[in-house]
């Protein structure tokens, strides 16, 4: 068995500050529009890892249609950019890089084969998010994607 190992890096990434409105354990209810009629439920928890070096997000959907997930967002400071490392249970892995401003949390990712872009944005008493996502594939045109409505949980 090994030990654990203290690292001095296990601390605040001041990029990933703002995400702080993200932490804590959501109930999620929303649509899908290749499965109408539908509505799904599960719960999304975002914590941070290593001392806030990372935020880690873990969806749960109940209806087995969406994918449960497990992301890591971390942050380049050299480009400036911030990304999400995302891996679900069909084994789909995807970058996305986001950006958070004014209470909305987006996110987007752009290949040739299937792009996506999510927006989220927090209510002003920080309990509830609205979510929107759209997809395209192969270049074609923007599509409505997975809707989901949070609810702070905790």
């Amino acid at each position: 068995m090994s030990e654990p190992v203290n690292n001095e890096a296990a601390k605040p990434n001041p990029v990933l500050a703002k995400l702080s409105a993200l932490v804590g354990t959501w109930t999620t209810v929303g649509t899908h529009p290749m499965v109408p009629g539908t509505t799904f439920h599960g719960r999304t928890t975002f914590e941070w890892i290593e001392g806030g070096a990372f935020l880690i997000m873990r969806s749960q959907i109940d209806e087995p249609e969406i994918p449960s997930g497990i992301a890591i967002f971390g942050s380049d400071d050299d480009t400036h950019e911030c990304s999400m490392l995302y891996f679900d249970e069909r084994g789909v892995s995807r970058r996305y890089q986001f950006s958070f401003e004014n209470d909305v949390w987006r996110q987007w990712r752009d290949s040739p084969e299937f792009s996506q872009r999510f927006e989220v944005t927090i209510a002003a008493d920080g309990r509830t998010m609205e979510s929107r996502g759209e997809m395209s594939r192969k270049g074609g045109n923007w599509e409505p994607d997975l809707r989901l409505t949070y609810t702070r949980a905790d």
